[in-house]
């Protein structure tokens, strides 16, 4: 729109066109009576036959008045002009460019210059929950970046005004479909969860230059985010480390438990991840990833948190050094056998037999040459020499000897 002298709900002299959306149109505004420049958003002319919505854009522009952030684009005013019936909110002008401009110009962003959006996307979140505010709608349209590098999330409150209109579902839900929560495509409450979940998909867009998942409907998109993880970023762009890639999948998990508890808690684990130091597994989900989506450093804090689950090891007993007491010693017979020294091996009994004979014999020769001896003297007392005494009393001591020894 050309400049006019006409001024819009007697304020505001409308400028050139920002943007335009399904819902709304932006246009630079030079405020007359603060004389500064604005941006005023002219809701679409059919919603204002919704009174449904323009009572809940009312009630939810004023509460989006209330937040003030060097994150958050600040709402200055909202009514509707009486001259063309329209229904308009009044912004902070941001001299800079959204990125979805900044996508549409360089395809992806360099890691660190993501995480510097992102982080401040965070800070600007956070802030808004803690007062009660949901966003409801982050896409790169609504992340906008100054000049000076200051990111601010604008259209606060506008998506919850919109989300139960039956005139703007088809314009402006399925218009963002593809950065829906699971739980809002379902149709369910959105809390603080979806919107990390929005900025997941946001920050995936900034780092790969495209979408986690491409549906044609809710329906389509509902079925890819239920059939498990978007491929890793690290995958689809080499540039950008594993750790920051495992810390975009924790934000779009389907879970809302499985997600990051807060904005801070996501801050830290984009820097974190950015240096290559991967987020902890949520506490509070046991769904795993694949194996082929598992990292090193998952699968190092798995083993860990088997470890400290599994129950320890009952301790084995000390070793005594004293003797065991009394009543554990074996019986009489079996301790002097195992303390009594290995028994040589006994002699056969077939040898010993032989030399007992051979003994037998000698000794039988020896008796029969005395009685011979006897007789051819006449009965005359003869005595033995010596050496022949000493052979036979040698002979019967081995004799003896032998025979003791096959006894025992």
């Amino acid at each position: 729109m050309a400049p006019t002298d006409q001024l819009f709900a007697s304020r505001y002299r409308l400028e050139n066109r920002l943007g335009v959306g399904g819902m709304s149109t932006v246009q630079l505004a030079f405020d007359t009576r603060l004389e500064r420049y604005v941006a005023v958003k002219l809701l679409a002319e059919h919603l204002a036959e919704d009174p449904g919505f323009v009572a809940r854009f009312r009630r939810e522009a004023l509460a989006a008045a209330r937040l003030v952030h060097p994150n958050v684009v600040q709402v200055f005013d909202f009514g509707l002009d009486d001259a063309s019936g329209r229904q308009y909110i009044v912004m902070e002008h941001v001299e800079g460019h959204s990125c979805a401009e900044i996508l549409r110009d360089q395809g992806h962003l360099e890691p660190a210059d993501a995480v510097d959006i992102l982080v401040q996307a965070c800070r600007g979140l956070e802030y808004a929950h803690r007062n009660g505010v949901i966003h409801r709608d982050v896409k790169p349209g609504n992340l906008l970046r100054s000049l000076d590098g200051v990111v601010k999330l604008a259209d606060f409150g506008i998506a919850k005004a919109s989300e139960q209109s039956d005139i703007t579902r088809v314009g402006s839900v399925l218009g963002t479909a593809a950065y829906l929560a699971p739980e809002q495509a379902r149709g369910e409450p959105a809390g603080p969860a979806a919107d990390l979940y929005s900025l997941g998909v946001v920050a995936y867009q900034l780092l790969t230059g495209r979408l986690p998942y491409e549906g044609l409907s809710l329906t389509e998109l509902a079925r890819l985010q239920d059939s498990g993880p978007p491929e890793r970023l690290d995958r689809v762009n080499p540039g950008v480390p594993p750790a920051l890639s495992a810390a975009v999948l924790r934000a779009l998990h389907r879970d809302p438990e499985g997600r990051f508890a807060d904005g801070p808690e996501m801050e830290e684990a984009l820097r974190d991840g950015l240096h290559g130091v991967e987020p902890e597994p949520s506490p509070s989900t046991t769904t795993a990833l694949p194996a082929d989506e598992e990292t090193e450093a998952t699968r190092m804090l798995s083993r860990d948190a088997v470890r400290s689950a599994a129950p320890a090891p009952p301790a084995a007993p000390r070793r005594r050094l004293e003797p065991l007491a009394d009543e554990y010693a074996p019986p009489p017979r079996r301790a002097a056998a195992a303390a009594a020294p290995p028994a040589t091996a006994p002699r056969k009994r077939g040898g010993a037999a032989r030399t007992l004979l051979i003994l037998l014999a000698v000794l039988a020769l020896v008796a029969g040459g005395a009685a011979v001896v006897l007789s051819q003297t006449g009965g005359r007392s003869v005595q033995l020499r010596e050496d022949v005494r000493g052979d036979a009393q040698q002979s019967l001591s081995e004799l003896r000897g032998l025979i003791e020894d096959n006894t025992r």
